[in-house]
Parts: C-alpha cells; sequence; structure tokens
C-alpha cells in the first residue's frame, strides 16, 4: 500500500508543478502584453483616408484573408513563396485578388496598389457586395 501511495504523490506532485508554471506563464504574458504600447490604427494601410472604414449606403464590412483566385488560401504551386509573395504573383499573371472569409471567397474590386500591399494577410474591409464581387471603398489590416 505504501508503495502506490509514492506513485499518487509523484503524479500529484508533476500535476501541481505543470499548473503552477503554467500559471506563472500566463502572469507573465499577461504582464508582456500589458506593458507593450498598444497597436496604432494610423500604421494600417487604407485605401481611403478614416481611420475607422466609412460604411457607404448600400455597403457592409467584411473580414477575411486577402488571396488570390487562382491559389486561393492553400496557395500550394509555389510552396517556396510566402502567401504574400504568391498572391502578388498569381495576381500578376492574371489571377485576381479575393477575400476568403471561411468557406466564402469574394472577388475584390478596387485599388490594385493598396490591395498588393494587403496579400496574404487577414485585413477588414467595407464594401458593397454584389453577388460574389466586393467593390472596395476601403480596407484596413487587422494586425
Amino acid at each position: 500500500m505504501k508503495h502506490t501511495r509514492s506513485w499518487f504523490s509523484l503524479i500529484g506532485s508533476c500535476i501541481l508543478m505543470a499548473l503552477g508554471t503554467a500559471l506563472a506563464l500566463a502572469i507573465v504574458g499577461a504582464a508582456a502584453s500589458a506593458a507593450l504600447p498598444s497597436h496604432d490604427s494610423s500604421e494600417g494601410l487604407r485605401l481611403s483616408t478614416p481611420a475607422v472604414p466609412q460604411i457607404a449606403p448600400g455597403s457592409a464590412v467584411f473580414e477575411g484573408m486577402v488571396t488570390d483566385s487562382r491559389c486561393g488560401a492553400r496557395h500550394q504551386r509555389n510552396s517556396h513563396l510566402s502567401p504574400a509573395e504568391c498572391a502578388r504573383l498569381c495576381v500578376r499573371q492574371g489571377a485576381m485578388y479575393v477575400l476568403v472569409d471561411g468557406n466564402h471567397r469574394y472577388k475584390l474590386v478596387g485599388s490594385q496598389d493598396a490591395l498588393d500591399k494587403f496579400a496574404g494577410q487577414h485585413i477588414r474591409i467595407s464594401g458593397a457586395r454584389q453577388g460574389e464581387t466586393i467593390q472596395v471603398n476601403s480596407a484596413m489590416s487587422l494586425f
């Protein structure tokens, strides 16, 4: 019986040490994130001047990743390239920029220069949707 208790105490001690370490790391992470300066939204690239996308009548806000119509979110053809580089290359070769939001893919129509900058990034877009196409009014990086 004494032999069994030592195993239980050893397992219990390991569990308590793991929980203590996890708690300490959570506290350090929370303190570090509180100490870092907040993200300034003016650093994000936009198609229009307002800090918050203006929603025009008939417009909506969409969030997702900017990629290309050829590769989508997977980018398997050019695996040696980053998703941003692959999307830009595919668009130069004739593909269109798309916004991938879960199972939905929307073609993006708007400023190609601004969309080039957002390629491979998660963004928030304000624009008018017609079918599977979004006419982009403004865009902002989520990170």
